[in-house]
Order: C-alpha cells, then structure tokens, then sequence
C-alpha cells in the first residue's frame, strides 16, 4: 500500500482508537475503581470472619468504594449493608452463613449492590423479627443484585420490603420458603434467574393492601416448587402476584409447581404473556379474586389439572382477555373429594376468549360461566379438540349474556356445546348449531366435528 497523507491518518487514528480500548477495557476479575485492597480474610476457616467484613463494608461505604471479596470460602454471622455498599465477588467467592439471627440485611440504605458472590445458609435459623431470608433489605432503591447463588435457606432467598431495583441472573435453590420475595416493591424488575427446589413458592410479588405496584418478572426459570406449609393455593406457585397492580409476567419457563405456574390474586391490570408451563398441580394460569382487568396471551400450558381461569366474579373478578393461548393434556384430580378440575379454560366475567386451542381435557375444553356468576362473554375462533364437552356454558337464570361464535370443536364424546348445571355438569340438548331459547346466550357459526 502506498503511504500517503490519507492512508498515514487513518493508521493513526485505527491505532489510536485500539490502543484507548485496550487501557480503558478491564477484565472482569480486575479491582474495581476505590476497591477496598487487603480485607483481612482466611480462606476456609472454621472462625466467624464477620467482624472483618463488617468494619470493610463500613469503611468502604464511608468512600464511596466498593468491597471486592477474595476467591474461596468464608464463615460470617450477620452484616449490615451501608448505603452504596457494594459487595463484588471474584466468581468464586462464598459466604458461608455461621448463625446470629440475620445474614445480609440493609434498611434505608439505597444503592445496594451485591454481585458475584454465593450465599449458603446452611439450613441454620434466621432470627424471624430480624430476617426472614438470607438477603433482606427494606425501603432499598436502586438495588442491584446480579450473578448471585443462593443455597440452603430455611426461609427465603431474597426478601425485599419496600425496594426498587434489579435481581437478575441469579440462582436459587433449595429455599424453604420462597426463592425472591417482594413486599410494596417501588418498581422492581426480575429477570433471567434460575430457582428450583423451593419450598412453597418460585416468586412472590405482594402489596400490604391492594395497589399500582409495576413489578416486570421475565425470563426466568422456575422448577420443582413444593407446598411444604398446605393450603388451597397461596402455597406450591411459580410465580404468585398478590394484591400488586400492573405487574407484568412475561416470557417465564415455570414447570412442575405443586399448584399455579402464574397466580394473580386481586392483582389487578395483570399480563401474563407469552409463558411456557408445563406439569402443574392445579390451575396453570390464575386471576382470581378480586382483579379488575386480565390480559392473559400466548402462553403455551402442557399437562395441568386447568389451564387458565379468570374467576371469582363473585369476589368482583372480572374484565380479562384470554387470547392466543395453547392449551393441552389436562387431567383430573381424582383423589379431591369436590375440586376434579380437567378443564381448559374458565372465565366467568367480562371477558373476550379468542384465538386459544384447547387439546385433551377430560371435562371440557372451555366452561364459561359458574351458576349465576357470568356476565358478558365473548367466545369466539377458539379450536376445542379431544375433549368430554367442547364448550360448556352455565344455565342458571341469573346468569348474563354470552356470544358463542366461529368456535370449531372436534372429537367432542360428551357435546360440542351445552348448558352446564350449578354442579358443572352438562344438561339439555346439543347446542352447537343453535337451538337455545335464551335471548341472553347467541350461539351462531360455530362446527362440531
């Protein structure tokens, strides 16, 4: 190549600029700027190395520094995070929990940041006045935990009361309790965290009271969720948003949960969009009790006892839309003396079903409505194959009105369509070419084949 002006330049330039990124690139492993240098620490000591910790957080936070943790495995009773603390693990850096009542706790202290560090807690017992998780921080904005793993906690993973902020590509497993649990959060976002082996719920997203609460749950992955402590529902969940207005659940691959893949209760404005579930207890997808507004779409349900159920009209559950769900291989729970389920879908109230597949349920593939509890149902272009009863819709008198139109259901050995009983169960003729008498139910252009 010929040297000249032009061609000198721009050497010198593409110099310049490769040589600034390499001084201004660091690896991962490098110190962070004002990192605290020499912390005191034994590797795989058998003593409690929390008095050292703690006077390194609290000269570090004094600065503005942060507190780059050594590579190995240290024993610490409680620490109390300042504001602005910043714990940065090596990739390899484990704080083992040595009792105390609390592991990590912050209040009023914005800013937190832990990362990179692994957490065990050893099953030992957490003082329930002081901590309820191994990380638990209240009225703590700008959190941002990241590239954490949580192991062994006899109650929660990570408990927030009052925060904002991020957890994010975090693993934990093996919490009694729940893996992350957030209480009157101010806009918090989880997302891309591995949990699995909990043991009554993935994630918890609850308000004191009813209110706009914003919360984003995405990307995660959520298995193998127990009920240790029972109940009818509030434990064995994936994803439990309680109370917490305009939370958005989207993008989640949950399984195999004693109960609910996604359960909104009184959680109004709810999305749970675009999910994938899978082996589920009972209802795979819930808004229940108390909701105004549901938009549950493009989730994908296989092998659950329902699928998805917008209900509790008679609690003022109502206005959803149920759209572009697949939903298939349902079953019943035979064992329960009342509540056999084996439905797809149920809806009661104000609510547009649209463009869902519902395939193999042993009691019917759509239930609209539940004695006087359904007002104002539009059910139309869903596919309903392999099911009992294709569509079922409730006949009682004080029951509202309902659209049945350009539904298509097939292998139907019970009806395509057919009024449903206060028990559920079907009565009267075949519906799906018309034929009832109520001026409240339209049925019209639908197939059964």
């Amino acid at each position: 190549m010929t040297l000249d002006r032009r061609n000198i330049l721009t050497v010198g330039i593409a110099a310049g600029i490769a040589a600034g990124a390499a001084a201004g690139a660091r690896p991962a492993s490098a110190r962070p700027r004002g990192a605290v240098p020499d912390l005191g620490l034994v590797s795989d000591s058998v003593h409690d190395q929390g008095a050292a910790l703690q006077a390194a957080i609290d000269a570090a936070a004094a600065r503005g520094a942060a507190v780059e943790l050594p590579a190995g495995r240290f024993r610490t009773g409680a620490l109390q995070l300042r504001a602005g603390t910043r714990l940065i693990g090596a990739g390899a850096t484990t704080l083992e929990y040595a009792g105390g009542g609390a592991f990590l706790t912050a209040e009023n202290a914005d800013g937190v940041v832990i990362e990179g560090v692994t957490l065990d807690g050893g099953y030992l017992a957490l003082d329930a006045e002081r901590a309820d998780g191994l990380v638990v921080l209240r009225n703590c904005r700008g959190v941002w935990l990241s590239r954490l793993t949580l192991t062994r906690s006899p109650a929660n993973g990570v408990s927030l009361s009052g925060c904002s902020g991020s957890i994010a590509d975090c693993s934990i497993i093996n919490a009694m309790q729940a893996a992350i649990r957030s209480l009157d959060s101010a806009g918090l976002e989880i997302s891309h965290n591995d949990i699995a082996d909990c043991g009554n719920a993935g994630i918890q997203v609850w308000r004191s009271e009813p209110s706009e609460d914003g919360s984003i749950v995405s990307a995660n992955r959520i298995v193998r969720i127990r009920a240790d402590a029972g109940g009818s529902g509030q434990n064995g969940n994936g994803i439990n948003v309680f109370r917490a207005g305009s939370v958005l659940v989207s993008g989640n691959r949950i399984s195999d949960c004693a109960f609910t893949a996604v359960r909104g209760n009184a959680a109004s404005d709810i999305q749970i969009i675009g999910n994938s579930c899978a082996r589920l207890g009972e209802v795979a997808i819930y808004a229940e009790f108390g909701f105004e507004g549901a938009l549950i779409a493009n989730n994908l349900i296989d092998t659950a006892a329902t699928g998805i159920t917008a209900t509790n009209f008679n609690e003022g559950g109502r206005l959803a839309v149920v759209q572009g769900n697949l939903v298939r291989n349902l079953f019943r729970r035979e064992h329960e003396p009342v509540d056999k389920r084996g439905h797809g879908i149920t809806v009661e109230a104000d609510t547009a079903l649209t463009g869902n597949v519902v395939e193999g349920a042993p009691t019917a593939g759509i239930v609209i409505g539940w004695g006087p509890y359904m007002r104002e149902v539009v059910a139309t272009g869903n596919l309903v194959r392999g099911s009992r009863v294709g569509i079922l819709v409730s006949s009682d008198p004080g029951a509202g009105a309902c659209l049945l139109a350009n539904n298509m259901i097939s292998e139907a050995s019970a009806g395509a369509i057919r009024a449903m009983d206060g028990g559920g169960e079907p009565v009267g003729p075949e519906l799906a070419h018309g034929g009832g008498n109520d001026k409240l139910l339209s049925i019209t252009g639908n197939i059964a084949v």
